[in-house]
């Protein structure tokens, strides 16, 4: 229980570090919008690849409240105790990996988001990004792929054809709120972020039962 949550707060902190710092970083070289999504894209997929890969025997490598409920409620392989330690570890984690990125890059350690992310089509694109990554995650494990390469691109993908930039993580949505740069979200924009990210999950839930009706552990 220990390392599964170790595994998922250093992997979550790894992960907001490379979202938030990214964002820094291609706000500090270009002034081109397509291009700081570009490089905050591409870091945030080669980050994905390799944490998923390397955390993936320990803890599952889940570093998302919303794909841990859905284990948890589709495939029963942990208890309620765990669960909420493996919650409680993915948003302790995103704070500190935010924390981490301003550090590096000279900001104030913690710093709130002014970046308001709302309305309709926002929303909606969260609901999409989070289906769409519960498939590929649990589509990938029962076709054998490499899960770690299917979210990576996934993730970067999604980044581009959805309209909210494909949060799809409650935990990692809070990470972001103490950054006020280009990957931040408002603390008054991420309510309305984790609703539809949860209705994503309930959504994904539902198709996965269906195509999937067997659990893993069967």
């Amino acid at each position: 229980m220990n390392r599964r949550v170790l595994a998922e707060f250093l992997g979550t902190a790894l992960l907001v570090m490379a979202v938030v710092g990214s964002g820094i970083m291609a706000q500090t070289m270009t002034k081109d919008i397509g291009l700081q999504l570009l490089a905050n894209a591409v870091a945030t997929g080669g980050a994905l690849f390799g944490l998923i890969t390397i955390f993936g025997p320990i803890s599952g490598a889940s570093f998302n409240p919303v794909v841990s409920l859905v284990d948890f409620f589709i495939e029963k392989t942990s208890s309620p105790l765990q669960l909420g330690l493996d919650i409680v570890s993915q948003v302790l984690g995103a704070i500190v990996g935010c924390i981490i990125a301003n550090i590096m890059f000279a900001h104030p350690y913690i710093e709130i988001s002014q970046k308001i992310r709302t309305g309709g089509p926002t929303w909606f694109s969260e609901v999409v990004a989070t289906v769409g990554l519960l498939l590929v995650i649990w589509g990938g494990i029962r076709a054998k792929a490499n899960v770690a390469a299917l979210v990576a691109a996934w993730i970067t993908g999604a980044y581009w054809f959805t309209s909210s930039t494909s949060v799809a993580n409650p935990a990692v949505g809070i990470g972001r709120m103490f950054s006020d740069s280009f990957a931040g979200i408002a603390p008054e924009s991420m309510p309305m972020f984790a609703l539809m990210q949860v209705i994503g999950g309930v959504v994904a839930a539902v198709i996965i039962r269906t195509l999937w009706p067997a659990k893993l552990s069967a």
